[in-house]
């Protein structure tokens, strides 16, 4: 594989001149030109680390204890998790360069040029998850440090006070874009890193690794039966946070040049989250910790981490964790509410990337409020992210497969159809739809949904066939790339979507594909275009 998209524009001779700070982002999900792509891939890094290098992410990191692992068991769970889920999302890094576009648009080449919605309503579901729980969490830990250090009542009108200055500080950064964006990031991976440092001086006399959990040698055998649904569970809650970021990843490696080493781009995205082993191991051993000075914090009725940790903590340490709930807040929700309004953008076509950041980060923040104050969605936010990455990893496999197989090759016109509301092309398929792609993407996901297994949370109808451990990630693995391989062999696709340079390991068909029609089409295409014309 060539490590220059053959897509790709000439750059200009003279170094592109990034734009200020203060300039509203005007790009929406139309190809970058190259003379503002002016990312690198320790941007990307930024980005994608600091997105997950906050509060929000130790909540996450307690689930192993929450599930009644011990610290060397929930570390286990918290490494397999991470590692796997950067292994799955890592090759989703290489659409942004390639296409100049996000991921739910390139994603047209393989689930068709309507298909694409399924990636818009995938982020959509991820960008409110996590959204959610970045407010949810640093909200709550800034009331409680404001509690312990000021005496503020820790009553609704306070948490009401605290979600909102959150709320609208991500609002306002995303509403600037992707370069202001960028500097928030750059500033939290730093000060949330030293955070987390001086964190762990904090704990570290009340630090014990021999935590042992609830799965001892003296436990009775219902107990030591649900061991590795457990662990299985709090593995599948870490890789949860990896594989959110696959359906956002294209918002800003789409500002790499395309000329950069895909391998470059790979690896930025994969050291990103095995950098999250920082809060992710901070909130595992604080929850340990929490679980041995504090248990009532840790009930599996209801878990209140936030107040664990205020509750151990010395009272020297209130402030940075006010502090690392502020920044925290700021990056996890920049991270998850930019992406999906750009996407909106492109799907609601009246609607600038700023009217639609606007639209989504309002009705999140109403999403937020009725799910703290009304229905206590906190609670359910494991079964949630479950079923997020039980349905987003087989759109990923999908993805990553189609990219293989086109030997990274793609037609950015082609790709752009939906936006500009126009008709036909090499990603036309089937009036819109590539059932291909779509057939192993819903199979998979409905088959990972009905085998999950969240202990105490969410059992589907077929969750119990193996022997109460969750097997709905793997399952949907395989099934997806099976079945997606076996449909491309078995019904091949036109040889125009491959490319001068044929297909990889599948088979093609030599059939015409419509021209482009519609608003702003070229004006010479009155005939199809014949799939055995390559590029």
């Amino acid at each position: 594989m060539s490590e220059t998209s053959p897509t790709a524009e000439h750059s200009p001779a003279a170094p592109p001149t990034p734009p200020a700070l203060t300039e509203v982002e005007s790009h929406g999900v139309e190809r970058i030109p190259d003379a503002d792509r002016t990312a690198k891939p320790l941007d990307l890094f930024r980005l994608a680390f600091g997105g997950a290098n906050t509060f929000s992410t130790c909540v996450l990191g307690a689930f192993p204890i929450l599930f009644g692992l011990s610290f060397w068991q929930g570390l286990a769970a918290t490494l397999l998790g991470v590692v796997v889920g950067a292994l799955i999302l890592c090759p989703m890094a290489v659409f942004g360069p390639v296409n100049g576009t996000n991921n739910a648009v390139s994603s047209s080449a393989h689930l068709g040029v309507h298909g694409r919605v399924v990636g818009s309503f995938l982020s959509l579901l991820t960008a409110v998850a996590f959204f959610s729980l970045s407010v949810w969490s640093s909200g709550d830990a800034l009331v409680g440090g404001a509690h312990r250090l000021f005496g503020l009542e820790r009553s609704t009108p306070s948490y009401v006070v605290a979600y909102t200055l959150f709320a609208v500080l991500v609002l306002v950064v995303c509403v600037y874009g992707f370069r202001f964006m960028l500097l928030v990031n750059k500033v939290a991976v730093t000060s949330a890193s030293l955070l987390f440092v001086l964190g762990a001086i904090a704990f570290a006399g009340d630090f014990d690794p021999s935590y042992a959990g609830v799965f001892t040698d003296s436990a009775d055998a219902a107990t030591q039966s649900l061991f590795w649904p457990s662990f299985i569970g709090a593995a599948l809650i870490v890789l949860s946070n990896p594989v959110s970021f696959g359906a956002f990843l294209g918002d800003w490696s789409r500002y790499i040049p395309a000329s950069t080493p895909r391998r470059k781009v790979i690896g930025a995205a994969f050291l990103s989250q095995i950098a999250t082993l920082l809060p992710f191991l901070f909130g595992l051993s604080t929850a340990s910790i929490i679980a041995a000075k504090a248990p009532e914090y840790v009930d599996p009725a209801a878990p209140d981490f936030v107040g664990g940790l205020l509750a151990i903590s010395p009272s020297w340490f209130f402030l940075p964790v006010c502090l690392l709930a502020l920044i925290g807040g700021l990056s996890t929700g920049t991270t998850s509410l930019y992406g999906t309004g750009l996407d909106f953008s492109s799907v609601f076509p009246r609607l600038s990337r700023v009217r639609a950041t606007v639209l989504v980060g309002v009705l999140s923040i109403a999403f937020i409020f009725v799910g703290r104050f009304g229905l206590d969605l906190v609670q359910s936010i494991s079964t949630f992210a479950t079923m997020i990455i039980t349905c987003t990893t087989p759109w990923m496999v999908v993805m990553i497969l189609g990219f293989w197989t086109r030997r990274g090759w793609y037609d950015p016109e082609a790709l752009q159809v939906f936006n500009r509301r126009q008709r036909g092309g090499r990603y036309w398929f089937a009036h819109g739809w590539n059932w291909r792609g779509m057939t192993a993407w819903w199979v998979s996901a409905v088959l990972g949904v009905l085998f999950t297994n969240i202990p105490g949370q969410f059992v589907g109808p077929l969750g119990d066939l193996a022997g109460g451990v969750d097997i709905s990630l793997p399952l949907s693995l395989i099934v997806s790339a099976v079945l997606f391989l076996t449909l491309l062999r078995l019904f091949p696709e036109p040889r125009a979507v491959y490319g001068p340079e044929g297909a990889r390991l599948v088979r093609t068909a030599d059939v015409p594909v419509p021209p482009i029609t519609g608003p702003g089409a070229p004006k010479d295409t009155s005939s199809p275009v014949l799939a055995t014309e390559g590029s």
